[in-house]
């Protein structure tokens, strides 16, 4: 029995964008639905309920990428890959705060196009799966290097149980449960300080700054929290969550693994990575992350 083929949804008015994203798409074994506009794509995603939206921000008619993105979050959590040029920084952090759920910046090769599907897809049937059941008592790196018991509220790093606040504690597992995820700076600090909170990036940036330093081999070259330059956070690591003392280990995210990490200041700066030079995509430069980590 044949296994049904996941159906993408492309949201761009451009007819070679729209070639190149049909053919690549359909050639990797994904059905490849098209809309040239924002009013069409709501209908679309109405209609034929695809597995998951690429989404260009900007788009003809009253409807844009973003108005997209706020419409589509009121019924459904299809996951969306926003398709952004570098000069849209602002409008890239506003829909990851819509729900967005990653971006790529173009010019992007077709190799991170397809691993970016990949794990968006991976990490929603893990949401569909667990989404009913409770809360994670066992939040633990694959590596096994960090875990967390979110009950008894512990942290251990290596083999030393480690201290944190109660700051640092809820900062941290919001990161844990959404590895991979791009979280803005205005999602961690509503999430963790408050709804009053959302423009404290340089607050933020300081418990980041601590945490990395009790929980990173290296805290001036984070191996977990990566941040992604003028967006927010990411936690760069595949998570093993147990609901429950004696329960088996699943596996809540599968991200790609690449060979370079780029990226450090919101969340989805720990995916972006590139094999060769002629396959980089364009995000942020190493420059920047050695300025941000510094």
């Amino acid at each position: 029995m044949k296994t049904k083929r996941k159906c993408i949804l492309v949201v761009d008015d451009e007819p070679p964008i729209q070639r190149i994203l049909r053919r690549n798409l359909n050639m990797s074994g994904y059905d490849v639905l098209i809309a040239e506009d924002g009013r069409e794509a709501v209908e679309m995603v109405r209609m034929h309920q695809p597995d998951l939206i690429l989404l260009d921000l900007w788009l003809p008619g009253e409807i844009d990428g973003l108005g997209v993105c706020r419409r589509v979050r009121q019924w459904t959590q299809t996951p969306i890959i926003v398709l952004s040029a570098r000069k849209e920084e602002k409008q890239k952090v506003e829909a990851l705060d819509l729900g967005a759920d990653d971006y790529l910046t173009k010019p992007f090769s077709n190799e991170e196009l397809l691993a970016r599907v990949r794990a968006c897809l991976r990490r929603a049937a893990g949401r569909t799966e667990t989404e009913s059941l409770q809360q994670p008592e066992i939040l633990q790196t694959e590596d096994g290097y960090l875990s967390m018991n979110t009950v008894r509220r512990q942290v251990r790093v290596g083999d030393q149980e480690v201290k944190l606040t109660p700051t640092e504690f809820e900062l941290l597992r919001q990161l844990m449960l959404h590895a991979g995820k791009v979280l803005t700076h205005r999602s961690l600090l509503r999430a963790v300080w408050g709804p009053e909170y959302g423009e404290e990036a340089d607050y933020l940036r300081v418990y980041v700054r601590q945490l990395r330093l009790k929980v990173e081999v290296k805290p001036s070259q984070p191996r977990y929290i990566l941040t992604e330059p003028g967006v927010g956070y990411v936690f760069q690591a595949q998570i093993r969550s147990i609901l429950n003392a004696g329960t088996q280990w699943s596996e809540a995210v599968d991200t790609p693994s690449r060979g370079q990490v780029i990226g450090d200041d919101t969340g989805s700066g720990g995916y972006f990575a590139s094999a060769s030079s002629d396959e980089v995509s364009s995000l942020v430069s190493i420059s920047l992350v050695e300025t941000e980590t510094s």
